[in-house]
């Protein structure tokens, strides 16, 4: 199975012909609320992709949490391990503008009071995928990590937002899930110079061992694993909002390894995945289903 440890919240979005400059306001006709957070997004798409899913982390006791916890409910993820905490649950504030590029605030609450401690309780074992992101503490998710991989679990960690690793965490994470500028920002923490984030990719799969996988928008995705590269193109698609596009990509990723599927399908079904969602508006409102991913690689 998925144990996604990580973020949950609620999407406030709006819709305004550009983001705003600093000090500058935009008006916009209205706005829309709707569950999101990273590890939340992730755990829709895994299970939507198929995988058995369940998430760990932490809401408050407010009236956001129910939203919060209704589309993973509706997808299946066990939002059980989810508990309930004094801070108020995580809200991002999100922006689209109408080129469907986006600009987001994440005002983290109770996400801040996720502990490894609560992964400690799973049977975990190997064959089993612990799937982490970066809205969460960073101590607690690297306690979570060497857990994980003391019970033989594969650790997919999707570093976002971006931010430098300990060298010793590098080492024990299975697949490194990171965007362009993602990329650059984990190489240069690690004293790997590098202006491509290909090669950036490149070069933290071969020193740490791990698969290096860069998301590169319409241009598809490339992965690092064992000194080969592996390349899977993005679905011809006209974007509507990019919100979800790299948490689409991930939980799908992970749900097809899960699944015993290769390096490369596991690629092209998150790279469909995180081009679906880009065609519709929301972050979960927006992962698609595994059966529209197996249309839609059909179809291409």
């Amino acid at each position: 199975m998925i144990v996604v440890f990580g973020s949950l919240g609620v999407d406030l979005v709006t819709n305004v012909s550009h983001i705003p400059h600093p000090g500058e306001t935009v008006l916009c006709e209205g706005y829309f609320m709707v569950p999101g957070g990273k590890g939340a997004n992730q755990a829709v798409s895994a299970a939507r992709a198929g995988s058995k899913t369940a998430i760990i982390g932490s809401r408050g006791n407010d009236g956001f949490a129910d939203l919060a916890l209704s589309v993973m409910r509706e997808a299946g993820v066990d939002v059980a391990p989810v508990l309930p905490v004094d801070k108020p649950t995580c809200v991002a504030l999100i922006t689209v503008d109408e080129k469907a590029e986006n600009a987001i605030v994440v005002a983290s609450g109770a996400n801040q009071a996720t502990r490894a401690e609560q992964l400690e309780t799973f049977d975990l074992a190997k064959g089993d995928i612990v799937l982490l992101q970066r809205e969460i503490r960073d101590s607690e998710n690297f306690a979570a990590i060497k857990h994980a991989k003391s019970r033989g679990a594969r650790v997919v960690f999707n570093v976002a937002p971006a931010g430098p690793l300990p060298e010793d965490v590098l080492r024990l994470v299975d697949d490194l899930v990171v965007n362009e500028h993602e990329a650059l920002v984990v190489a240069k923490a690690a004293g790997i110079e590098a202006t491509d984030p290909v090669e950036a990719a490149r070069v933290i799969s071969e020193r740490f061992g791990c698969a290096g996988i860069v998301t590169l928008g319409a241009e598809g995705v490339v992965g690092w694993s064992k000194g080969a590269r592996h390349t899977a193109p993005a679905l011809k698609v006209t974007p509507v909002d990019t919100t979800a596009a790299g948490d689409s990509f991930t939980g799908a990723y992970a749900a097809a390894l899960d699944q015993g599927l290769g390096f490369d399908a596991a690629l092209a079904r998150g790279a469909a995945s995180g081009s679906l969602a880009c065609t519709r508006p929301g972050a979960q409102s927006s992962i698609p289903t595994k059966a529209e991913i197996d249309d839609a690689l059909r179809q291409s």
